[in-house]
């Protein structure tokens, strides 16, 4: 079994649909799927430019909190040395605005996360051992999730090595943490967070 790293953002279930509009702005510029129509719990509908199981049907949330949805993206991320190495080895291209797309990044969304039962989590997984290295270690995969997380109004970006540890923090209360955390009590960690209904 190979590695599995990725990186969980927390946030209210009501920031899903800004949460996906701006991951959908990651996506390649020219998609290779058609679009995915999805309708999250409270009725709102978008179309994404990834899949659901590796399909394009539509995926229809409303039957409550406890909805968990599987998406299957590919990402744009900004060429730092780690993913240059990662384009070389794998022989990927950058792109002309400096980004080069990695996919496929598993994402699995649960209304209902499982840290903290009134927040939703948005939980990235890499592909490969390849890739989970590159989580790992590339500041610019760090940047776009550190970001994403600020952009859907987060609360909590951790750095999953899917060990069952609580993770590494990377973002908390509004910013980016200068180094990786080791957090050494995820409850704890989740009990400081805001009321989600404020």
């Amino acid at each position: 079994m190979g590695l599995t790293y990725g990186y969980d953002i927390y946030l209210r279930a009501g920031n899903v649909a800004r949460a996906l509009t701006a991951l959908a702005a990651l996506a390649p510029p020219a998609p290779h799927v058609p679009p995915l129509e999805l309708t999250l719990p409270g009725g709102e509908r978008l179309a994404l430019p990834f899949t659901s199981h590796f399909k394009s049907d539509p995926v229809d949330c409303t039957r409550g909190a406890g909805t968990t949805i599987e998406l299957d993206t590919s990402l744009m991320f900004g060429v730092d040395d780690v993913l240059r190495e990662y384009a070389d080895v794998y022989g990927r291209d950058i792109e002309e605005d400096g980004r080069i797309a990695i996919g496929y990044v598993y994402l699995t969304i649960r209304f209902t996360s499982l840290l903290h039962p009134r927040y939703t989590s948005m939980e990235f997984w890499a592909a490969t051992s390849g890739m989970s290295r590159v989580f790992a270690r590339s500041a610019g995969v760090r940047e776009v999730f550190t970001d994403l997380t600020a952009a859907a109004g987060g609360v909590c970006c951790l750095f999953d090595t899917g060990d069952g540890s609580p993770g590494q923090l990377c973002w908390l209360d509004g910013e980016a943490t200068e180094d990786m955390v080791p957090v050494m009590d995820s409850r704890a960690l989740a009990a400081t967070w805001p009321d989600p209904d404020r």
